[in-house]
């Protein structure tokens, strides 16, 4: 959602495509079916289509110094075609020309290059620095409507039109007078004649451009500018506009004045707009991760796709139930519908983050542990507050989990401490805390008999306690944070994850050490589960990949390639039918398990 102009609806009017991390997704309009683009290797920073929908272009962000990726695509076909690298550190922008015979590259800051690439080549022709010394760095490029020679670039106090001169193998840049205007350009939008371009503005209002005289003609509204900024545009047919805005408005404009007719409100900022067809209808992209859905006639949004926007902290699963599953991050907690993909439930608690959920074992309340300190107890149906527990610990809670009897909750702290609750009716009361953990608790895990539990915290302990009695049984101690913890259904061996990148066998009884596996090749193990017959387990972590595992060989039966993040935390439904895997980046990403497990 953070992706100026990410959202786009595909010339065959059947697809939408909008980055996702280091991915470029496809999606089907009726069947919601989606396809993956991978080949980036940091995140996409701009993504176009050409006019004819034969191509996809994506450009991605590295580090200082290093080169940046684009890669051409094939759209049928759904593969990479070339990949085009000159620019440093950032693509800003990317437009292909009319008949997409040429791609125009816009560099970032550090970069400041504008390069014209020949598509059927796949080769560049010609280069030259975005903008003059004296002005900003350029962040848009758009190619004319009707010339595959003529292109047009803008951003921080330069607007420019360039012309290829093919037979010299360059491009020459005409500066556009603005005269006493100083502008920061968030937008451009060319007229279907050419004749003349607008731009968006960071200050609310939009200039009209003469292409041919290279000068301003005009500057509107002059009073009632749009707050916050205009972020995307849209030209009808009919000489109206579309014009949405950094609060979120999307207003429906009359005639040059811009005197605005219809507006609708959404949820952040809007960072795309984008047609389907004829604008009969059109959709929008938000910085909050929310595509809407609005028709032209009625002008009435509809969410047609929601995600968290920023990092996912836990997921659980419902017991029994593999069609329904939550995860929480940042200000709420949300619970999803698998088979539609769909979010049916969203808990919201403004400024606070999430960082661990479960389910008690009858669905009746969503338990949660909060950075304010707090345990939040919410009905499972409606979501609504059901009690509060304050100042659960003296730092912000890192994990809970509940009884199978529903009757007590455990909880774990940044400070170390694990603490049991016993939940009645109309009160709370903390029954024991145990200390003996010198650093926050990553993960509680809770025997099936409810006698037992195990915790695993960062001080590179993991310890398995008796809460009936509230004494530790066993320690185990290895060179490692502790990340994930899980018990074998059979409760005689657990399981462990860390920063060490390595997957521990444990043994309940006397806390030996049984056997040891590399578990990534980078990066910790943050997340791990187990099927239900002990058979096999899945892992995620620093190196995006989801892992199957053979529980009794300890080897790598299956491989999933898909997050462009850091995993946190994955769930094997109770049916076994889905993997799902949550991520740093905000994504969740459903697998299919594989029917030879």
């Amino acid at each position: 959602g953070h992706v100026p102009c990410g959202l786009i609806c595909h010339p065959d009017k059947e697809h939408v495509l909008y980055p996702l991390g280091c991915t470029v997704v496809i999606q089907k309009l009726d069947s919601k079916k989606q396809t993956f683009l991978h080949g980036h290797t940091n995140n996409v920073s701009c993504i176009v289509v050409s006019r004819n929908g034969m191509y996809v272009a994506s450009g991605q962000v590295t580090f200082m110094g290093f080169k940046a990726d684009i890669i051409l695509w094939d759209f049928q076909k759904k593969e990479l075609l070339a990949r085009l690298s000159l620019h440093k550190g950032r693509i800003e922008g990317l437009a292909f020309s009319p008949s997409s015979l040429y791609l125009v590259s816009l560099g970032g800051q550090d970069d400041g290059s504008v390069i014209v690439w020949d598509v059927g080549k796949r080769e560049a022709v010609c280069g030259s620095p975005t903008s003059a010394r004296s002005a900003g760095s350029a962040t848009i490029v758009v190619c004319s409507s009707c010339r595959d020679e003529m292109f047009v670039t803008a951003g921080n106090g330069t607007i420019r039109v360039w012309e290829l001169d093919l037979a010299n193998r360059k491009i020459l840049p005409t500066e556009c007078q603005t005269g006493h205007l100083k502008r920061v350009s968030t937008c451009v939008k060319m007229a279907d004649d050419d004749n003349y371009f607008h731009v968006g503005t960071s200050s609310g209002d939009i200039l009209k451009v003469d292409t041919n005289h290279k000068l301003v003609v005009d500057c509107r509204p002059q009073k009632k500018k749009f707050s916050m900024g205009v972020t995307a545009l849209l030209l009808l047919k009919s000489g109206d506009s579309i014009v949405s805005t950094g609060e979120g408005i999307v207003a429906l404009c009359k005639g040059p004045n811009y005197k605005v007719m219809k507006k609708i409100q959404v949820q952040g900022g809007v960072t795309s707009l984008t047609c389907r067809g004829q604008s009969h209808q059109f959709f929008v992209g938000t910085n909050e991760c929310n595509i809407y859905q609005i028709n032209y006639a009625e002008f009435k949004e509809e969410l047609i796709t929601a995600c968290h926007k920023e990092a996912i902290h836990d997921i659980v699963f419902p017991s029994g139930i593999s069609d329904l599953f939550a995860t929480c991050s940042r200000n709420d907690i949300r619970v999803w519908y698998t088979p539609d993909h769909r979010e049916l439930l969203r808990i919201v608690v403004p400024n606070m983050t999430c960082y661990a959920i479960d389910i008690t074992r009858d669905g009746t309340s969503i338990i949660s542990a909060w950075s304010d300190r707090k345990i939040r107890a919410f009905k499972g149906q409606t979501g609504r507050p059901m009690y509060v527990i304050n100042d659960a610990h003296s730092l912000e809670m890192m994990a809970i989990a509940a009884t199978s009897d529903c009757k007590r909750i455990i909880s774990g702290g940044g400070e170390g401490q694990v603490k049991v609750w016993e939940i009645g009716e109309k009160t709370q009361k903390l029954e024991e805390t145990l200390r003996d953990h010198r650093s926050a608790v990553s993960c509680i895990k809770i025997k099936k008999n409810d006698k037992e539990c195990v915790t695993a915290s960062l001080d590179g302990t993991c310890i398995i306690w008796d809460i009936v009695h509230f004494v530790r049984k066993q320690m185990i101690q290895a060179n490692t944070m502790f990340k994930c913890v899980c018990y074998n259904p059979e409760g005689y061996q657990v399981i462990t994850g860390g920063t060490n990148r390595r997957i521990g066998y444990w043994e309940v009884f006397d806390g030996s050490a049984l056997r040891e596996v590399e578990g990534s090749a980078s990066g910790s193990i943050n997340g791990m589960d187990i099927t239900s017959d002990g058979a096999c387990f899945v892992t995620g972590g620093d190196d995006h990949l989801v892992k199957l595992w053979d529980y009794n060989e300890g080897t790598v039966t299956h491989v999933g390639a898909g997050h462009s993040g850091n995993i946190t935390r994955l769930k094997i439904c109770p049916g076994k039918k889905y993997i799902v895997s949550v991520s740093a980046d905000g994504a969740v990403l459903i697998w299919k398990y594989p029917d030879s497990c």
